[in-house]
């Protein structure tokens, strides 16, 4: 008999053996009333006997339905535990043992319902639902190592497409490469991360699709014979692995909080930078590959797709936002506002990801938390912008810069700067309502003093926060290099310093992305201030020295008079000499800065010098003509070379 007909058979006879039961109530229940003829009471008396015939027929067919209960029994405990002592796998044999042995074991679990729902009175009926429970369990026990060897036999190779970077063309430092920072040492910046954002959300398969079918069927089975528990946490195990592997394969160690803090910033620097292509990568396929999978195994059980999924990522996701919580409670060192950029952005840039997926009240811990670490993240971001401002005002020099050429504080911070242009829209959002801090940071009595009343304000009111925030970085800077012009003793150095710097700063927002940001006034306000620098560079050097070579219309050509402008001549000469030995010394990297000043002062001297020799040759006589103005104009061409040089004529008297 087939199981669907046994199961029919047993079903009507159980109807008729309960219909019998209720008639026999009912006529004994007749026959006790007095009042009926001796006909009416004859007639009850026989269909009593009769239903009793009935009753004894019906209990020898449940005998033979109890039979036939056993006799099933044994045939699906004989296919169950033909498996037992086979050590390789069901779902490995082919399609037609695997349907056999899942018949096997429906028919185990409907035996036991049978079973289960009946009034069982005897020992032998006892004992019988105890083998069912007994064959069903270790049929359960078997899916489960089958259902578990599936997903992981079956697994697909996941390898994430590489991610590129990308460098600033001017001034890029090679990453870890230490530079001074004033009197300091303070790691370079490293460059940013170029993580594409306009890459779709795709799915890929982590097991092979051909067995999706077969994950579903053994789940539904498992579940219908109450063993959702078991199955749940056997899906759980696997992909909770599969998962713990993806990190690994991803570079993310497990660390603790206290290692992280621990850790030096050149390693962390790695591991963070490590972090960030992981966590897009996790997210974005693999969870939400993760989460399909999940979805297509548990389609009709309910929410247990749900609680899988969560379970399974919940580990690997506290991984990850631990080590970020540990970045947003460490140092906020200047240097690592870039790298905490990268880990706000992509965790802003995942936000919808992970609302989608733990939406539910079972996924709400997991998507708690990620809000609260992308916040910790933003406040981290803010304090260590202001930390950053502050390191700029308070590095101190205690020796002038050698050579009067750009800080490495200058190109720190303007380096840096240009790195923060690529989180504009990020640090408007972070920094707005902070910006008020960032136009009184910087009062009026530390600006660097610039004799130009007209030109007073570092803000506007149209200003982006970002855009208030880096003029007053800029602003700080001055002050600072300011400062540190003062510890040159001579005038001119100090200028010519300042002029360096400044030079560079309005280079660098002129030639970049900054000058969205900045505006064209302050290119014009910064290319005044640097040539009134150099103008006054100028002054400094040259003009007393010049002032040698001026006209003396009261002269006479007497000897007293040869002999005074002899004398200037050699003063000339001398500070000539003494200002190449110094300039020479000094330095300008940028070339169009070098030339450009070198043609202004040339012009001058040269000018001068020729006037004064061409006027007043005869009085002073060839032989005290030390150079030639082509010569003095040669020399002019190596100031600012940054290798000092001396003047060695044999013609000097």
């Amino acid at each position: 008999m087939a199981m669907g007909d046994y199961e029919s058979t047993a079903t009507s006879l159980e109807g008729e053996e309960n219909l019998i039961a209720a008639a026999e109530h009912i006529v004994k229940a007749l026959g006790s009333n007095k009042n009926f003829t001796k006909d009416v009471k004859k007639i009850l008396a026989d269909l009593g006997s009769q239903l009793s015939t009935m009753a004894t027929i019906e209990d020898n067919m449940v005998e033979g339905k109890k039979s036939g209960i056993e006799e099933q029994l044994s045939v699906v405990e004989e296919k169950i535990m033909s498996w037992e002592s086979d050590d390789s796998m069901i779902w490995d044999s082919g399609p037609d043992e695997v349907a056999e042995y899942l018949n096997a074991v429906d028919g185990a679990r409907k035996l036991t319902e049978r079973l289960e729902n009946q009034c069982l009175s005897s020992q032998e009926e006892k004992d019988l639902l105890c083998r069912a429970h007994d064959v069903l369990q270790m049929a359960m026990q078997r899916l489960e190592d089958e259902f578990k060897h599936v997903l992981v036999h079956h697994r697909q190779p996941f390898e994430p497409e590489p991610i590129s970077f990308r460098s600033s063309e001017d001034d890029a430092v090679e990453e870890g490469s230490i530079v001074s920072f004033g009197d300091e040492s303070v790691e370079e910046s490293t460059l940013r991360d170029s993580i594409s954002r306009n890459s779709e959300e795709f799915i890929v398969d982590l097991v092979h699709p051909d067995v999706i079918s077969d994950l579903k069927c053994i789940a539904n089975l498992m579940f219908s014979s109450n063993y959702d528990h078991e199955c749940r946490q056997a899906y759980i195990l696997v992909r909770k692995d599969a998962l713990d592997e993806c990190l690994f394969n991803l570079e993310i160690e497990k660390l603790s909080i206290e290692d992280v803090l621990k850790m030096e910033w050149g390693t962390l620097n790695s591991k963070i930078k490590r972090w960030v292509r992981a966590m897009k990568v996790f997210v974005r396929p693999y969870l939400v590959s993760e989460k399909w999978l999940c979805d297509q195994t548990f389609a009709e059980l309910g929410s247990s797709n749900l609680v899988c999924f969560v379970e399974a990522a919940k580990a690997p996701m506290l991984q990850l936002l631990n080590f970020a919580e540990a970045i947003s409670i460490g140092s906020h060192q200047p240097e690592r506002l870039v790298r905490i950029l990268d880990m706000y952005e992509v965790l802003a840039d995942l936000l919808l990801d992970i609302n989608a997926l733990f939406s539910d009240e079972v996924g709400s811990s997991i998507r708690i938390e990620y809000q609260e670490v992308l916040k910790r993240l933003a406040d981290t971001v803010r304090v260590t912008f202001l930390e950053f401002e502050n390191a700029i005002a308070t590095n101190a020099s205690t020796s002038p810069f050698a050579g009067g050429g750009v800080h490495h504080l200058t190109k720190y911070v303007m380096n840096y700067i240009r790195l923060l242009a690529d989180y504009n829209e990020t640090l408007n959002l972070l920094l707005k309502n902070h910006d008020g801090a960032a136009a009184t940071s910087l009062s009026p009595d530390t600006s660097p003093a610039t004799g130009e009343e007209s030109i007073t304000k570092d803000f506007s009111d149209s200003c982006s926060p970002m855009a208030l925030h880096l003029q007053s970085l800029t602003s700080v800077l001055e002050a600072n290099l300011d400062e540190k012009s003062k510890l040159y003793r001579d005038a001119s150095l100090q200028h010519f310093f300042l002029m360096n710097n400044i030079y560079y700063m309005a280079q660098k927002v002129k030639n970049s992305e900054l000058r969205l940001i900045f505006e064209d006034k302050w290119i014009r306000k910064h290319n005044w201030k640097f040539q009134q620098h150099a103008m006054s560079y100028e002054r400094a050097t040259w003009s007393s020295i010049l002032s040698l070579l001026k006209d003396d219309s009261n002269s006479s050509s007497g000897s007293t008079s040869r002999t005074v402008l002899r004398e200037r001549l050699r003063s000339f000469y001398v500070a000539f000499d003494e200002v190449y030995k110094t300039q020479t010394a000094w330095i300008i990297t940028d070339v169009q800065l070098r030339e450009d000043l070198r043609i202004s002062t040339s012009l001058k001297v040269i000018q001068a010098y020729r006037t004064f020799v061409g006027r007043q040759m005869q009085h002073i006589g060839e032989k005290h003509i030390r150079y030639n103005a082509e010569e003095l104009q040669d020399y002019l061409l190596d100031l600012f070379e940054g290798s000092q040089k001396s003047l060695h004529n044999p013609n000097r008297r």
